[in-house]
């Protein structure tokens, strides 16, 4: 097996997993830079090989191996330090395209994961309680990331349409959070003050860390192929989200939010990436019939509970006691009730 990525968090961890497995001979991992002493510990018997995905030279580390499955979990969300959208392009796309031009040349290879993103399904007012696989964005994504993820996808059926002996999965992964791990979309939550869109209740819909993992080394082992949708169970609102995390809601008009916000909301929403405004202001519902009927995976942590891991890893010190708000509005539903009991 061969897995991208070696050097950062999803790479590495699958490797150091797939090498623990009984029926696995052998696991690659690449990356163009040296994992650190950590990672490589971590990556047990996993063998790392410096390469780069988008140099022709990989096709020797492939055939050469006689490598039978590649785990594609090297894309970036963001421009690396240093580098700008052409650099971010160049690794994501046109290192993909390399890649899988060599899976479909080598006649080793017989299955392909590719790590996505539920961003290809953008975020508008038009948009579905819930996408399935089938569905596509209803208002086109601006944001880079999304725009490389679909054209990501595009690559992997290409490859798939011209080696139908070759199954090729792409996992559609919702925002990803964790101790050790987590998307800057909900990162921005460290704030004591937690800019949100005004009039707006987006419904998230996350990932745990520790899920995403398992589902790639799952995917790795068993799947048939196809498109799957990826989160945990359940929803959480942003205002339930920014209570538990203890924080202040700051409300401010969309515009004000995703254009003035990130000049002066500080360095945590002049992080965010073109597709997260959006995401925060629409939210995005997966169903994932799917990945348990057909991938026969099932996440072991929910939404809530991925978020409150998040929280709890980030050691944030809240602003006010969420309980405190639980207690309220037990409280008022109480005199509510009474009230309304009066009246019958």
């Amino acid at each position: 097996m061969l897995v991208t990525g070696a050097s950062r968090f999803f790479g590495s961890n699958v490797a150091s997993r797939l090498a623990a497995e009984p029926g696995v001979e052998r696991v690659i991992a690449v990356d163009t830079m040296t994992p650190s002493r950590e990672l490589r510990r971590r990556m047990g018997s996993a063998e790392f090989v410096r390469a780069d995905i988008r140099n022709p030279l990989i096709r020797k580390v492939v055939e050469g191996n006689d490598v039978d499955t590649v785990v594609h979990a090297a894309v970036l969300t963001r421009p690396p330090a240093g580098g700008g959208r052409a650099v971010m392009k160049d690794l994501n796309v046109l290192g993909t395209m390399q890649l899988l031009a060599v899976c479909q040349k080598a006649p080793s290879v017989r299955r392909v994961v590719v790590r996505s993103s539920s961003a290809v399904y953008g975020c508008s007012a038009k948009d579905p309680a819930k996408f399935t696989e089938e569905m596509g964005a209803r208002t086109p994504p601006a944001g880079w990331f999304a725009r490389d993820m679909i054209d990501i996808e595009a690559l992997v059926r290409g490859m798939a349409r011209r080696r139908p002996d070759i199954s090729a999965s792409i996992l559609r992964f919702a925002p990803i959070v964790g101790p050790r791990l987590a998307d800057r979309g909900v990162q921005y939550l460290r704030s004591p003050i937690t800019p949100t869109v005004l009039g707006r209740e987006a419904r998230l819909q996350l990932l745990h860390e520790e899920d995403a993992v398992a589902v790639l080394v799952h995917a790795a082992l068993r799947a048939q192929g196809g498109t799957v949708n990826i989160a945990g169970d359940g929803a959480l609102a942003m205002s339930q989200a920014i209570r538990r995390a203890g924080r202040i809601v700051a409300p401010v008009p969309f515009f004000v939010f995703r254009t003035v916000g990130r000049t002066l909301m500080g360095p945590v929403m002049r992080g965010f990436s073109g597709e997260q405004p959006d995401y925060f202001y629409f939210g995005c519902g997966l169903d994932t019939t799917r990945m348990r009927t057909e991938l026969g995976f099932t996440p072991r942590w929910t939404t809530v509970q991925a978020f409150d891991d998040f929280i709890a890893g980030a050691a944030l010190r809240p602003v006010f006691d969420p309980a405190w708000i639980d207690a309220a509005e037990t409280k008022l539903l109480g005199l509510i009730g009474a009230g309304s009991g009066a009246h019958t």
